[in-house]
């Protein structure tokens, strides 16, 4: 694991970062897009009145999608005050300001009590987290009896030297990456059913491709005009690392559904 924690992730995301992930992604800030929310909502069963909490919630863009699309009811959770602060802006353009709220706070000590919500929902973020098993702890306990968890997570899928490793984590802030086997442990010694456990890491090649070439092609005017041209740099040289590493199927993507017992 590496010395990284939650206040590097916040400092980051308070400037450069997580301005040019939303460049290369959208407002939604995972892979996919509204097409992988839909995906995981379906699984997941959010419908009206369904209560979600989206942890590590960023710029609140799923929650706002469950939210219109689903009539869920969702708060959002995160450690960044400008990405809270943002979502809570958004949300209320968006009119959504009655079925969406979001909260500051760690991950590892949610300020919610016990068993309240239907749905503990995260969409490609929980890598930042560095203590996993005390998070699916954690996601159990908000947990209604009989709730449901549902997430996808960046993961490492194959065999790497440390020093790749190390690099690839460094760039994007991940402590550590957890494995599809590693995940569906944490769950069931946390007392959820696995419904779910798929490895989705198929396209995630041509996607790190994809930020790849928009970095280098009309982004980067913007980029090295509003940061620089070290920062342009390092993220060209931090996501090639993760392209070649997607290519040769060292990291990859999965999803996963379980219910509380």
């Amino acid at each position: 694991m590496l010395d990284i924690n939650i206040g590097d992730v916040t400092a980051a995301y308070e400037g450069a970062v997580g301005v040019i992930w939303e460049m290369l992604m959208g407002e939604q800030i995972h892979v996919g897009g509204e097409r992988e929310t839909d995906i995981l909502a379906e699984l997941a069963g959010v419908g009206a009145g369904t209560r979600v909490l989206d942890v590590l919630s960023g710029l609140g863009g799923p929650a706002r999608h469950l939210a219109r699309t689903y009539g869920a009811t969702v708060t959002g959770l995160d450690a960044t005050e400008r990405m809270v602060n943002e979502a809570v802006l958004r949300t209320k353009r968006a009119g959504l300001h009655d079925r969406v709220t979001f909260r500051p706070g760690n991950a590892l000590d949610m300020p919610f009590r016990s068993g309240i919500f239907d749905v503990v929902w995260g969409q490609d973020s929980w890598c930042y987290v560095t203590d996993k098993d005390r998070l699916i702890r954690e996601c159990r306990r908000v947990a209604m009896p009989g709730g449901t968890i549902a997430f996808t997570d960046w993961i490492e899928t194959g065999a790497m030297s440390a020093e790749e490793r190390c690099n690839l984590n460094a760039f994007m802030l991940f402590p550590y990456l957890e494995t599809m086997g590693g995940y569906e442990t944490l769950l069931r010694r946390h007392g959820f059913a696995v419904r779910e456990c798929e490895d989705i890491s198929e396209d995630f090649a041509s996607q790190m491709h994809r930020y790849r070439d928009a970095l280098a092609g009309g982004l980067k005017g913007r980029i090295v005009e509003r940061f620089g041209t070290d920062t342009f740099r390092a993220m060209e040289r931090g996501i090639g690392l993760w392209v070649e590493a997607a290519d040769e199927g060292k990291v990859g993507r999965g999803r996963f559904v379980g219910r509380k017992s």
